[in-house]
């Protein structure tokens, strides 16, 4: 009998739907001619799903590729922010230097990833990592010197925190004159594998923060908002003033009142 015979369709499609590139590449040879609908859904949809995992991986290995093309074979760090727009909470920053040999597999800008999926690389990034640096600088700091300052600030105590000597330091946006073997790429986040990984890891890295802020100050809703100007901390901000947390040279086209705590 043949395999069209000995094969319910149900069970071949679920085959098929696990299939790696070269089992199904057999397998559609095999069951090319297959007259069953439920067989021929099968093979289109594992080709859409295994060309899209192509897809995925070649953007990946693209931007290892770029930190290979822009920061050599030594010690790369990538640098990216987080926090830059809040109003309450601090500005970090963290440093990263990822090997090349081993790909985090979906590793991105962490704003296109969720917060499950940003905790996830987070952790993988933390154990396959050289190197990582954080630094945050707290709202009164920022206050004090200001967010260009305050950014150049936090980016070089991430650098040393690495505990490191970069041979190329990757930042995210435009040039910032902190290290003398800086390369800045706009976007990098999205192009550059230890940018990406930096900006994964300072996200998580403030997120969590905040929410233990929403601890104690649940009224502004940071464990939501983590400290950006959500409708509802704007609400909250008029209602109940300004909190130890909020940056007030950011908060002044919201409410005039000081601080209540």
């Amino acid at each position: 009998m043949s395999d069209v015979g000995m094969i319910r369709a149900k069970e071949l499609a679920a085959t098929i739907a696990s299939a790696s590139w070269n089992e199904f590449l057999e397998m559609e040879s095999r069951y090319a001619d297959d007259p069953r609908k439920q067989v021929q859904s099968a093979l289109s949809k594992a080709r859409r799903r295994l060309e899209k995992e192509q897809r995925e991986k070649d953007r990946v290995l693209g931007m290892y590729q770029l930190q290979r093309t822009l920061g050599g074979e030594g010690v790369v760090l990538g640098v990216d922010e987080v926090g830059r727009g809040a109003v309450a909470g601090p500005l970090t920053v963290a440093a990263v230097a990822l090997p090349t040999d081993m790909p985090v597999w979906g590793i991105n800008d962490s704003k296109q990833l969720s917060p499950s999926r940003r905790e996830a690389l987070a952790q993988q990034i933390e154990q396959v990592a050289h190197a990582v640096g954080i630094s945050h600088v707290p709202p009164e700091e920022i206050d004090a010197m200001g967010m260009a300052a305050a950014l150049r600030k936090a980016m070089r105590e991430a650098i040393a925190n690495t505990g490191v000597d970069p041979d190329c330091v990757l930042i995210d946006g435009n040039p910032m004159h902190i290290h003398e073997r800086e390369t800045c790429v706009v976007k990098g986040d999205a192009k550059i594998a230890c940018i990406a990984a930096a900006s994964i890891v300072a996200k998580v890295t403030r997120d969590a923060l905040m929410v233990a802020y929403d601890a104690l100050y649940p009224e502004y809703h940071l464990g939501e908002c983590k400290g950006y100007a959500s409708s509802e901390h704007i609400e909250a901000i008029r209602q109940h003033g300004l909190c130890p947390i909020h940056r007030v040279s950011f908060c002044g086209n919201i409410v005039e009142t000081p601080r209540l705590f």
